[in-house]
């Protein structure tokens, strides 16, 4: 066969695409199967290679199950809220609703383009007011149980992009979006109270399918610790400070203590501080950095001691003095900390520079050089009853004499804060909750929903980090739907998180003006069974998808406590000169210039053998010509393709399938390649390749190559589409080795090969290499000192 990628791959893709062959049926009697992929922001820019890596895995898994006789929902959709459209649009002048159809547009042509086999009937886009109507309502039913509050706090704020961020958007200190330094600044703040979730969260990823690493991320996200609560009465007040630590058993070691700058203490006894100047100058020192600036460890230590406030280690009956310090923050634990110098490297390095007490209290090291840390285990000393017990026994002591006494508890703590839900920009969903002076805030009610975002020509931030939705009067002033009173509009947004979070439960019902999902579609698709996507987003968007799906399943609404029975995550594609892929390097690729040149088969089949799917791998244009030259191979068998059997191949293509499923299944799919590889170029060397056989092959192809395979099977005479082609079953007793290759050497250096039967014996095998026409000229005339048979591989022959 001729093979013009062009005609072919635009013949293949009108027909799948006008005639629904990858179409989800509800409630259908085979057995569903649910592949998931992260749904793309549309940027402008269209489609990368990324996109293309990151899809194709359960592309794959998708056409491989239909033809296993699954009925397959593999939806796509558009995470389209965010600044990075709100930021173009201002740029342009061009309204986001505007920039986003039209990347949409662009993103959907590119995934037919692609030949991706998604059922695009379900096609979802957050920014759809019939999509965010019920963004908008799940805000509200966790506003009604009391998992939506406001709140005023120090937050991350992005002078740039003027918005406020979470910590997951600003890791090391920079906006994810812009990487422009944050900074910290005091705002009223929605948040939700993910933290009541914590523990669930931790136990539903026992079921989780998925890499450790992936578990790891967000066990280390949660940050499960245990330890005790631990009071420490500040002197001459009522004032108790509590700290949380996982160490009690080094209570008698705690010499002074640190509060976070912005500490209530501060402003309750601000008439005891002495030096209140100082400490004031410092906290607006601290605002200026970030909370990873802050909480680095090898940054200088700084602090103020209050000078009018001291507290009582209660176990030892000392007075300890009271630190200030921006390595503590008001948000982690209880905003205070006991500082253990002798055996915490910070503290030690804070109590040296402030001329603060150090005692041992756990043998082993030598701390006048420097703190003694490896005291997960270890012995107690000057500890009063906690004398000659080990590091175990004296956490359990302790902890029972905190409670004797009332001055402690045991107590279970986690790294993870509670989620912050708002943002000061126009283009995300409004947030439907309104402020009455009488009845406070309100959420709106059902029938009220969506509240749509208002049509503006100005959309640009506000200053001091003010939404822009504040300066529309007619969008702020609003009656109060409890008491019809005057009220005003809450003006920030959501963030993007908000819509990614439960999109997955739209796609089993995309059409739905009544509520999210019917129930008995929910009941039928969930939970999702393969889930793939990026390792960014796993400590954030898993966390938060399963969040929200585990309160809508308090509140009845879904019918699974998870969402995901699988998650995998692919690698990044890397530039030819091993580095992150940007436009400021120019090492970037665009893959629809691929399929213009040689195919999106081409592209397809390249972008998962270019390495280990889930590793990350450099980009090489050879490989491309070399899949391309896969699928002309593939092509040129057909010619030799006749209607009777051949008994020759049936070992390597009964091994191929069973390599192909399992590579597969284990997102092996570089390997599953190169097996086929491997039986195309064998069947290559035969005289006349089987019908049978070819079809086989084509089957195993499909998944990969979809539109040259269906092309190949159309030519074979078949009417019905590949896609429900029934996927091949390999046959064991066809894999049974009857013959194998022993290498033949003299002197240790291989003179030749020869194939023999399975089972014969020793005598015989080292008699005909002995015959061998190549070994011959090498022994004739010597002396054949040792005869060595290794069983199975290889005769070796020492002569002299």
């Amino acid at each position: 066969m001729e093979y013009n990628h062009k005609a072919i791959e635009a013949k293949w893709q009108q027909h799948w695409y006008d005639n629904d062959r990858f179409h989800a049926e509800d409630f259908s009697d085979k057995p569903k199967y649910y592949a998931l992929v992260e749904f793309p922001y549309p940027s402008g820019v269209g489609m990368h290679v990324g996109h293309i890596r990151a899809y194709s895995s359960l592309e794959i898994i998708s056409r491989k199950r239909r033809m296993e006789g699954y009925n397959v929902l593999f939806p796509m959709g558009f995470d389209a809220f965010g600044l990075p459209t709100e930021n173009y649009a201002i740029k342009t002048n061009t309204h986001p609703r505007e920039v986003t159809d039209t990347n949409i547009k662009t993103f959907l042509s590119q995934l037919k383009q692609a030949g991706f086999s998604f059922d695009f009937s379900r096609n979802v886009d957050t920014t759809d007011p019939n999509y965010y109507k019920w963004t908008q309502w799940i805000f509200v039913q966790l506003f009604n149980k009391g998992l939506a509050f406001r709140d005023k706090t120090y937050v991350n704020y992005c002078p740039s992009c003027k918005v406020v961020l979470s910590n997951e958007d600003s890791q090391g200190g920079k906006c994810d979006r812009c990487e422009t330094p944050v900074i910290q600044k005091e705002k009223d703040v929605w948040f939700l109270r993910i933290t009541e979730y914590a523990e669930r969260l931790l136990e539903g990823l026992k079921d989780l399918e998925t890499l450790p690493r992936i578990r790891i991320e967000q066990e280390n996200w949660i940050g499960k610790s245990t330890g005790a609560h631990v009071d420490f009465p500040v002197n001459n007040t009522d004032e108790v400070l509590q700290v949380y630590t996982t160490r009690p058993d080094t209570l008698f070691g705690a010499t002074f203590m640190v509060i976070a700058p912005e500490h209530e203490i501060l402003v309750r006894q601000a008439d005891k501080i002495n030096n209140l100047d100082a400490i004031k100058a410092y906290q607006v020192e601290a605002r200026k950095k970030t909370e990873f600036e802050r909480v680095e460890l090898a940054k200088d230590k700084t602090g103020v001691e209050i000078d009018g406030l001291t507290a009582t280690n209660l176990l030892t009956g000392k007075s300890i003095p009271i630190f200030v310090a921006d390595y503590v923050m008001i948000g982690y634990g209880t905003g205070a900390i006991m500082a253990v110098p002798g055996h915490d490297t910070r503290d030690y390095e804070f109590a040296q520079k402030f001329g603060c007490d150090i005692i041992e209290v756990i043998a082993g090291g030598d701390i006048a050089k420097e703190a003694y840390t490896d005291t997960d285990e270890g012995i107690l000393v000057n500890s009063d009853f906690l004398n000659d017990l080990s590091v175990a026994e004296a956490k359990v002591a302790i902890i029972d004499h905190l409670e004797k006494e009332g001055i402690g508890h045991k107590a279970i703590n986690y790294k993870m804060k509670d989620w912050a839900f708002n943002r000061q920009r126009y283009w995300g969903e409004p947030i439907p909750i309104v402020h009455c002076d009488n009845c406070g805030m309100v959420a709106l009610d059902e029938k009220d929903l969506p509240l749509l975002l208002p049509e503006v020509d100005q959309f640009e931030p506000g200053e001091d980090g003010q939404s822009p939705l504040a300066n529309i009067d007619e969008f702020v002033h609003t009656t109060c739907p409890k008491c019809g009173g005057p009220a005003h509009r809450e003006t920030d947004t959501m963030p993007q998180w908000a819509g990614s979070s439960w999109y997955f439960l739209r796609y089993t019902d995309p059409h739905n003006d009544n509520e999210l999902a019917a129930y008995d579609k929910l009941k039928y698709w969930l939970p999702v069974d393969w889930y793939n996507g990026g390792m960014e987003h796993v400590t954030r968007h898993v966390i938060y998808s399963r969040f929200w799906h585990q309160f809508l399943y308090d509140i009845g609404v879904v019918p699974t406590k998870e969402p995901y029975k699988k998650r995998t995550a692919q690698g990044m594609i890397l530039g030819e000169d091993g580095e992150k892929m940007s436009k400021s390097l120019q090492n970037t690729v665009d893959p629809y210039v691929i399929i213009d040149e040689f195919g999106a088969d081409t592209l397809r089949l390249y972008i998962l053998f270019i390495g280990d799917y889930e590793q990350a791998t450099p980009w090489n244009p050879n490989g491309v010509k070399g899949a391309r030259r896969f699928l002309d191979k593939l092509a040129r068998l057909e010619e030799k393709v006749e209607d009777k059997p051949n008994e020759d191949y049936q070992m390597i293509l009964h091994k191929t399938i069973q390599g192909v499923e399992e590579d597969i299944e284990n997102v092996k799919f570089n390997t599953a390649i190169a097996k086929l590889m491997t039986l195309v170029n064998e069947l290559s060397k035969a005289n006349h390749v089987a019908t049978a056989d070819y079809e086989i092959l084509l089957k195993l192809v499909y998944p990969f190559a979809p539109h040259i395979a269906e092309e190949l099977w159309q030519l074979l005479g078949h009417t019905e589409d590949m896609v429900y082609a029934p996927w091949p079953v390999y046959d064991e007793s066809k894999m049974v080795e009857t013959s194998m290759t022993i290498v033949v050497s003299v002197n240790g250096k291989v003179r030749d090969r020869m194939e023999v039967p399975v089972d014969t014996d020793k005598a015989t095998i080292l008699a005909k290499a002995k015959e061998l026409e190549k070994v011959q000229s090498f022994i004739d005339g010597k002396t054949i000192r040792k005869e060595i048979y290794v069983p199975n591989k290889l005769v070796n022959l020492v002569v002299s």
